[in-house]
This record gives C-alpha cells, structure tokens and sequence, in this order.
C-alpha cells in the first residue's frame, strides 16, 4: 500500500518563531520525530507539508527550512504560508515562493480571520493568482466561516481548493460525541459542489481534544464522501497537531490512519486513489 499524507507539519521553535505554540506542542517536530511515526505495513509513503504558521516574516525562511530537511522527512512537496489580501505585497510574496520548486500551494490560514475575509474583492483577487499560477489553496476554517469557502471557490472556479480538517465541525468527545450539524452539512455540500474543491479527511482526532471513537467519526467521513465523491477526498495525517493534547501521544497517527483506511474499505473506495493518486493529482506532483 502506498501513502500520501496530505496534510504534515514540521516545525522547529529554536529555528522559526511561532506566537502559538504552547504546551506539549512547544518542542521540536522534524524530520527525526517524522520518521519514528512512520506507518506500519505501508510499502511507500511521502507527505505535503502544510505550513505550520510560523510568524508572517519568516514565511519564506519555513519553506527554506523545510527545503533542507526534506528529503529526510519524506516531504515531496510544500504548501506555503502567504496572505492573499496585500495586493502588490502578495504577488511580490507569491513570486518569491516560486523560487523554491517543493512549492505546490499556499494556506492563508483562516480560522482566526474575520468572517467575510475569503471573500472579500482583495483576497479574491490573491487567489486568482494563486490559480494562475497553477497552484493550490488549502482553506482551514471553522464551521462559521465555511460559506466563505464557498463562495470563494464559486468566484474563482478554476482554483483547485481543499478543504482542510472537513471545516472543523464540532465532533465531541467520545463520552459525549455530537452528531453532524444540519448547518455544517448545508455548507459542506453547497462546497462539495464546486467542481475543483477538495476535502481532507484529516484533524477531526484534534477536534475531540484527542477523546474519540471510530464509531463517533464515521458520520463525519461519510458525509464528506456524500458531499465530495470518493474522487476528491484526501487523507492527511493533521501530524503533529492530531497526536497531541495534554502531552504528545505516540502512535496515533497510525491510528487515524487505520481508521480511514478501514473506513474506506467499508465504503467501497480504492485505497489506492484516497491515499495515493488523488493527493498527487491534486497537488500536481508527478
């Protein structure tokens, strides 16, 4: 079986600077602590690395930094930090970016912007560029920001957007699980038909604060394969952020995996396109 992990970060605090590490996620995740969180039984696997939000200055010394230790930590291609509303400031960032070539896509982190920001004229017009550039938008947003997304995707059709962690739905805990929100549901399937957009089956583990079941997660994986297709569904691991609460937890990316994967199974759907060909297609990667 072959892997793609959609969905990696890397980071490093004694080499870039982060305002919003705390905790047991205060600490070094690179490619040493990568390549012991492996996948067993998997014959071949690479990841995306998906910028880890290190401050907006040091954006380009990330993918830098990511570009050295790449090939250690089995990264194949990077989706880089930038913000997409500064006009001249973001094609100036954006033809920066297009020196490094593991550069595939950009993430404007959302979830803490105002709602409204994704589509506002200025971050529209950053994402046409994106798309020019034959580049990819991940969009990591809350519920309540998710008819922004789509209203994105609807004004620049020809983006190729994922959505990150289904949207971030409120999932629960295992001892009090949440079933799928009608409003959630409206939203992810007014997304799903959009037809370059993408959904990462990814991050719900940090949702629950690291408390879940399968049997709690199933709803969610089967909605978005509702709304999506199994055609554009893509399996990303949210490491390390998915594997720690209180304190790191080894062996819980291979659990998300599973979880997926058996999923997957169930559902009908070819291993091979979830965890293989639809990330590399998305991303472009040959």
């Amino acid at each position: 079986m072959r892997v793609v992990d959609s969905h990696l970060h890397l980071w490093d605090p004694w080499e870039l600077d982060y305002e919003w590490l705390e905790g047991a996620l205060h600490g070094r995740f690179a490619e040493g602590e990568i390549f012991e969180e492996q996948l067993p039984g998997v014959s071949e696997e690479v990841s995306i690395f998906v910028q880890a939000e290190t401050v907006e200055r040091r954006f380009l010394d990330e993918v830098a930094w990511v570009d050295q230790i790449a090939d250690a930590a089995g990264v194949v291609a990077i989706v880089a930090g930038a913000r997409l509303d500064r006009g001249a400031a973001t094609t100036a960032h954006l033809e920066s970016l297009a020196a490094h070539e593991r550069v595939v896509g950009v993430r404007h982190l959302l979830q803490g912007e105002r709602t409204g920001l994704a589509a506002s004229p200025d971050f529209v017009a950053g994402a046409r560029e994106v798309a020019e550039r034959g580049w990819t938008f991940d969009a990591c947003v809350r519920p309540h920001q998710l008819s922004d997304v789509v209203a994105l995707a609807a004004a620049v059709p020809e983006l190729f957007l994922v959505l990150d962690h289904l949207g971030k739905p409120a999932i629960g805990t295992a001892e009090s699980p949440l079933r799928p929100s009608a409003e959630w549901l409206r939203d992810l399937h007014a997304l799903g038909r959009q037809p370059r957009a993408h959904v990462k089956l990814s991050g719900l583990p940090a949702e629950t604060g690291g408390d879940w079941t399968d049997a709690q997660v199933i709803p969610f994986l089967d909605a978005a394969l509702e709304a999506f297709g199994a055609e554009r569904l893509l399996w990303g691991s949210d490491w390390p952020v998915s594997s720690v609460d209180t304190a790191y937890r080894p062996g819980s990316r291979a659990r998300w995996f599973h979880t997926v994967a058996d999923w997957a199974t169930s559902r009908g759907i070819a291993s091979d396109a979830l965890f293989w060909s639809t990330p590399l297609a998305f991303y472009g990667i040959r």
